[in-house]
């Protein structure tokens, strides 16, 4: 038997060998399409990325002509500069950097002379074009925009980088591919699949016809069309709504997990991101580090969430069994917590049951029901990990794993925190109570206080938030259809659901009340400082409200931050409350909160940064007016380090 074995493997192998031989040199032929590629020139045929849709059909993106300059510096011949930089309008000194750039890249391979020629200029220098050599055409489509908002959920287009078409062979010096957004999120299902035509070249390096006769041509793929979950019209009046203010907004489907609108502010219109302006407008909204227009505040701003944790404090001490609907509190308008520590409370004080507490905003409940939370275990560390592992049952203090490439964790502190905080121990509830009332070391994003309120709204589960909703020939990622359900059972949810009602009935939210509308909300007010040349200045304070609506079988969960707005009744929640309505009906009827929110504007607030020149001050006036105009413009760079105070969030 061994005497069989070895000869037989040796057959084998060489069998195995001269089949393979045989199949490279006589069945397939592109090693000798390789070895001809001095002769034969690629040319590529890009597609039209696929259109873009919100949840309704309505178009959103489209796709536009576009034309490259490219170079092929070997093929290069004696070029009338002058008229050359004249036609296309450049230096002499940007063409030879121009060159020598592409020479470096590749001597005898196409690089992007000059990018994104619209059709005039295109048919300007297209009858031009046979006098230099080495030059010719790419035709491309570029983004087409038909609407003027939702710039943070659409991204943009650019050229690749050196880096990508190192890691991915399937792109090319000057290919464009999706940047932030959907775009990014979703390029390989946008960008389609390039078709590549070869073409032989004769001994003069002329181009003599199709190599094969087209045998191993492809043609492009157009890229395929998406639907996002996005309403198109809620999406634009929520931009329009936060005009002249700062922050975010975040409305969620509680049934589905579906983003109904995405709001940044202040924002811009995507289209000055196309075209050869680009790169200027691009590095004017990169360096406004004052208004930071491309700073996404909906996915990556971190907030103290004020009085909207009280929601999850009372849920997860009832969870706890440390209070009940009926466990009474006595509020004399403050909570003493401590020897010498005072927690301010603006309700109407006396003795309070967990309903009055959600409506009226009670400190002293909460911070009582979170202390009782914390004493409960003999350890104080064991306390508020339990009652941090509650929290991050609702998707916080974690990247929420929706389908857009940036976010924040948010912060929900653990034992570990306080270790460090505390490195010599001896910490216990009264020196972090301040978490009762969204202060203390809670941190939140806008879109995580969105999703808080869809869970609240189902009763306890969530659907990770997602912007896809429909993707043309392709199912949606499972994970965007799993449900995740709390360690907050959900009987506890009903009564937590009956304070925030009356919120807008008896409540902090009375007068926010849309007639025939059932809405549960919360409002909130969280103190604001900054670092300004080292010195701690106070600002406005920010304003919150998260709300969801109708409050049986809820259609629609939002979250409004506006930071420096003051309290959260004052424009955070008539912008919730308006964009619900907006949602529900397709129409206004509190017209008198609509006009009073669009005629607000807070750029004074801005400007009044302790210790900043009036120079200063006009800048943040006027950076703000123009993006608000969709316009992008320089800015003055201003170090501003935000923090929140503990204190009173009503």
């Amino acid at each position: 038997m061994r005497k069989v074995l070895l000869p037989s493997l040796i057959i084998l192998a060489t069998s195995l060998l001269v089949i393979r031989i045989f199949y490279l040199q006589v069945v397939d032929d592109t090693l000798k399409l390789k070895s001809e590629n001095n002769a034969i020139k690629k040319k590529y045929e890009y597609p039209e990325r696929g259109y873009i849709y919100d949840r309704k059909g309505k178009l959103l993106v489209a796709n536009q002509a576009s034309y490259d300059i490219m170079v092929i510096p070997r093929e290069l011949k004696k070029t009338d500069t002058l008229e050359f930089c004249q036609l296309l309008n450049i230096t002499k000194e940007e063409f030879i950097k121009k060159i020598e750039k592409a020479k470096i890249y590749s001597p005898r391979l196409p690089s992007v002379f000059l990018s994104q020629l619209n059709k005039s200029e295109f048919a300007a220098f297209q009858e031009k074009i046979r006098k230099y050599e080495g030059f010719y055409f790419q035709k491309r489509s570029l983004r087409d925009y038909d609407v003027g908002f939702g710039a943070n959920i659409f991204g943009s287009i650019t050229q690749v980088n050196e880096k990508i078409v190192d890691k991915n062979p399937y792109y090319n010096s000057g290919d464009l591919i999706g940047k932030q957004g959907v775009e990014e999120s979703y390029e390989e299902l946008l960008r389609g699949v390039k078709g590549v035509k070869y073409v032989q070249k004769d001994k003069y390096n002329r181009e003599i016809g199709s190599y094969k006769d087209g045998k191993y041509d492809t043609i492009a793929v157009q890229g395929e069309d998406i639907n996002l979950s996005i309403d198109a019209e809620l999406q634009k009046y929520g931009e329009e709504l936060m005009i002249n203010k700062r922050g975010g907004i975040v409305a969620i489907e509680p049934s589905s997990g579906e983003i109904l609108a995405l709001v940044t502010a202040p924002s811009y219109d995507p289209g000055i991101l196309v075209g050869r302006q680009r790169s200027k407008n691009y590095t004017q909204l990169y360096h406004d580090s004052i208004a930071k227009p491309l700073y996404d505040r909906a996915l990556l701003a971190e907030y103290a969430p004020g009085s909207p944790f009280k929601i999850l404090t009372g849920l997860v001490a009832l969870q706890e069994g440390v209070i009940d609907e009926n466990s009474t509190v006595m509020c004399n308008h403050g909570f003493s917590y401590a020897r010498g520590r005072f927690m301010r409370c603006h309700c109407s004080g006396g003795a309070l049951q967990l309903h009055r507490a959600i409506y009226q905003s009670c400190n002293s409940y909460f911070a009582t029901a979170f202390m009782r939370n914390i004493n409960k275990y003999a350890k104080p560390a064991q306390g508020v990990d339990i009652w941090s592992n509650h929290l991050k049952s609702f998707g916080l203090g974690q990247f929420m794993g929706y389908d857009l490439p940036t976010g924040k964790r948010g912060k929900i502190p653990d034992s570990k925190t306080y270790k460090r905080m505390y490195p010599n121990g001896g910490w216990r509830s009264t020196a972090i109570v301040s978490n009762a009332i969204g202060q203390g070391e809670v941190v939140m994003t806008p879109i995580q206080l969105a999703n808080m309120m869809a869970t609240v709204a189902n009763e306890g589960f969530y659907y990770t938030p997602h912007i896809i909703k429909k993707i043309e020939e392709h199912q949606i990622d499972k994970k965007f259809t799993t449900k995740h359900v709390t360690t907050v059972d959900k009987k506890y949810f009903k009564p937590i659901i009956s304070g925030l009602f009356d919120v807008y009935n008896s409540g902090t939210a009375r007068a926010l009340r849309v007639e025939g509308i059932d809405i549960c909300g919360k409002t909130g007010t969280a103190e604001n400082f900054a670092k300004i040349g080292g010195v701690k200045v106070k600002l406005e304070d920010h304003s919150i409200f998260v709300a969801f609506a109708p409050k049986d079988n809820p259609k629609i969960a939002i979250a409004v931050m506006v930071e420096n707005g003051g309290y959260g009744a004052t424009i955070a929640g008539p912008i919730a409350s308006l964009m619900i309505e907006k949602y529900l009906r397709q129409k206004i009827t509190r017209v008198d909160l609509e006009k009073r929110m669009l005629a607000t504007s807070l750029q004074s607030r801005y400007a009044k940064l302790g210790g900043l020149s009036e120079k200063v001050k006009a800048q943040i006036r006027i950076s703000d007016s123009l993006l608000n105009k969709k316009k992008a413009i320089p800015a003055v760079k201003v170090k501003i380090d935000s923090t929140t105070e503990k204190k009173q969030a009503i």
